[in-house]
């Protein structure tokens, strides 16, 4: 990875079309992720749990910051937050 790309991680499930959603958008930004399958690994879910407090997917995390679902990955583009915190890893 690019040191000075933005650090994305995507935690996912199969069958879920809000992850799918949230991996097309960030795709659309130019944007590398990790992406994180709960499904098939339950200390990942654990994980994930520990980190955003919340028990849906997908859960979004950028730069180790947590932005939350697809909604509030969405509603942080047409803001401009999700702009500001991928200009925050250079």
């Amino acid at each position: 990875m690019d040191p000075d790309m933005a650090k994305v991680e995507l935690y996912t499930s199969a069958h879920c079309a809000w992850c799918v959603a949230a991996k097309n958008l960030l795709k659309s930004k130019g944007l590398d992720y990790a992406e994180i399958r709960i499904d098939t690994d339950p200390a990942r879910r654990e994980e994930m749990l520990a980190r955003a407090q919340r028990r849906t997917v997908p859960q979004i995390f950028v730069n180790d910051r947590h932005v939350g679902g697809y909604d509030d990955l969405v509603a942080a583009e047409r803001s401009g937050e999700l702009a500001k915190l991928i200009g925050s890893s250079t």
